[in-house]
């Protein structure tokens, strides 16, 4: 009996000891008690949809993009800032909605009016967005300049945009920083200018055909002028900013007559605008503005007609005008109801010297990355394709300079043409102006070429004011 009541003793005693050691962290230490709680859901494998980076396969594009597929950025913001506002803003999250509810990734775009002011007030006090969309690239050189944004060579596979990109578009996305040229950005959108426009029924009634090289349009506008009908519309008029249609006129022809490394160089300042290069492409720009049978109200007018309303005349009948070089913006403007394809149709602005080939002059939206994080990474290797663009595509106002996109996307007849002569064109080259210190080109050389235009002063005079314009 002793012995039963000794072996029941220590059963009770062992069990309190037990029972002691085990309820006293939680009595004496309940914070140490939070994170044993939290450990197995810091340590355990990720889910089968959040494989860890090492065992997910890299997109040609990168290995972040493969990894925000794979669900691994959810739940983090990126931060982007731009031009875009209104109904252009809401085109762009309608784009990029299915990767942000594929990857969890929320893309934040700041759109504003004054973009251009705002963003290098941010970007000179820390403040930067984690992308800057830059409808300017010479703003976004100038931030490069100070070394502010993240070369993108080192965050895209350089083979991936030697694959998606014409070499035109890489060369105008390389920019000189403090250490050396970086891949400073990656275009998303592209609009192209090198286009005229004419009525298409009264074109076909009347027996004319499209030309193929400049020589073709010079005979083209003879014979409409022999005809008794004025071949081109013209207008400069543009309130403050009167004179950019003639500098893009420039710009083009430029492109045709000599090479692109002295395109660059004339951006840059390296070429006079008093030089034979561009005097030469003036020369063939006057044989038609300066030749009164060839522009509706002859060289007079043109500084006075507004550009919008100077291709109104086409559609006119019988047309008071047959030609019309602009962007394809131009469209906009058109008199309502007006069909592409019925109405009017549009060909490219032919080549000048087949040494240069088919160049294309245009614009565009360049992106930037100013904070290196990885799901930051994802998103700007994302822009790097197509697919980032297909949306707006489909609901118009968008055209894509990536090799992957698909022509089918576009339901406008005109932008599909446009995005095929810029998919197709031998180079592509930016808006000259846009790219000009804005004390030139949105400023001496609008001024003075509409001057030139009007007569008021020589040619030599009004290239040599530009050249004294150029910021020191």
């Amino acid at each position: 009996m002793k012995k039963v009541l000794w072996q029941t003793l220590a059963v009770f005693v062992v069990a309190a000891m037990l029972l002691t050691a085990c309820g006293a962290p939680a009595t004496e230490a309940p914070a140490a008690e939070a994170p044993a709680a939290e450990a197995p859901a810091a340590t355990e494998a990720p889910a089968a949809t959040e494989p860890p980076a090492a065992e997910v396969e890299a997109l040609p594009q990168g290995q972040e993009l493969a990894n925000a597929y794979a669900g691994m950025y959810k739940g983090t913001v990126v931060s982007m800032a731009g031009p875009f506002t209104d109904a252009d803003a809401v085109k762009f999250d309608d784009s990029v909605k299915a990767f942000e509810e594929a990857t969890g990734i929320d893309i934040q775009y700041e759109g504003s009016k004054e973009f251009e002011a705002a963003i290098t007030i941010r970007l000179d006090g820390g403040d930067a967005p984690d992308i800057v969309d830059f409808p300017q690239p010479g703003l976004l050189n100038t931030a490069v300049k100070k070394g502010q944004a993240v070369d993108l060579n080192t965050v895209i596979n350089p083979d991936w945009l030697k694959e998606n990109y014409s070499q035109s578009w890489l060369d105008m996305g390389t920019m000189e920083g403090p250490n050396g040229p970086i891949t400073a950005g990656i275009w998303a959108r592209a609009n192209g200018k090198s286009i005229v426009f004419y009525p298409k029924a009264e074109f076909d009634a009347a027996g004319y055909t499209v030309p193929e090289t400049w020589d073709d349009l010079m005979a083209l506008t003879e014979q409409i002028a022999a005809d008794g009908d004025t071949p081109w519309c013209i207008g400069i008029e543009s309130g403050a900013a009167t004179g950019w249609a003639m500098t893009d006129w420039i710009e083009d022809v430029m492109l045709r007559t000599t090479s692109l490394e002295n395109y660059d160089k004339w951006v840059k300042g390296e070429l006079k605008f008093n030089s034979p290069e561009v005097k030469k492409a003036l020369s063939y720009i006057t044989a038609i503005w300066f030749n009164d049978a060839y522009v509706k109200g002859g060289r007079a007018a043109i500084p006075t007609t507004f550009f919008g309303d100077a291709p109104a005349p086409m559609f006119n009948a019988p047309p008071q005008c047959w030609l019309h070089r602009q962007g394809n913006f131009i469209t906009s403007f058109f008199p309502e109801g007006k069909v592409a394809g019925t109405d009017y149709d549009f060909f490219y602005l032919p080549p000048i010297d087949p040494a240069y080939g088919k160049p294309v002059l245009g614009a565009g939206d360049i992106y930037a990355m100013f904070n290196d994080r990885p799901e930051v990474r994802a998103v700007i290797q994302y822009f790097s394709t197509g697919e980032s663009v297909k949306g707006w595509i489909e609901a118009g106002g968008a055209i894509s300079p990536h090799n992957d996109s698909n022509l089918d996307w576009y339901q406008d007849p005109v932008t599909r043409k446009v995005a095929e002569i810029i998919l197709n064109a031998d180079s592509f080259r930016f808006d000259a102006s846009d790219l000009m210190p804005g004390a030139v080109g949105a400023g001496t050389f609008w001024k003075y070429m509409t001057d030139y235009v009007s007569g008021s002063v020589e040619e030599d005079a009004a290239l040599d004011q530009i050249d004294a314009s150029w910021p020191k």
